[in-house]
């Protein structure tokens, strides 16, 4: 079955750095696009940057453009956030996706708190 799991989240001050990572099985993870969305209480899950399957073409939302990068290797079936300078509104927990035969599958999350 389809599994996705998340790593890499974390309390971390204003203007710090964390990488997640996101580990897929089950699926072709070569073949499809890969996405980070996050969500605070009360909010819908945001798209936060998806990537191409073979990594070529990303895409993110405006407010993390620039200090976030996705990545991905397709080796060890993995996708990455970069996350630089962090903001007090960049905390979230923090999920991937991935939509193989048309469905959605995500991860449990990975908690981000940026705070002083």
């Amino acid at each position: 079955q389809v599994q996705l799991v998340e790593s890499g989240g974390g309390l971390v001050q204003p203007g710090g750095s964390l990488r997640l990572s996101c580990a897929a099985s089950g699926f072709t993870f070569s073949r499809y696009v890969m996405r980070w969305y996050r969500q605070t209480p009360g909010k819908e899950r945001e798209l936060v940057a998806y990537i191409s399957s073979g990594g070529g073409i990303t895409n993110y939302a405006d407010s993390v453009k620039g200090r976030f990068t996705i990545s991905r290797d397709n080796a060890k079936n993995t996708v990455y956030l970069q996350m630089n300078s962090l903001k007090p509104e960049d905390t979230a927990v923090y999920y991937c996706n991935a939509r193989p035969w048309a469905s959605d599958y995500w991860g449990q999350g990975t908690q981000v708190t940026v705070s002083s």
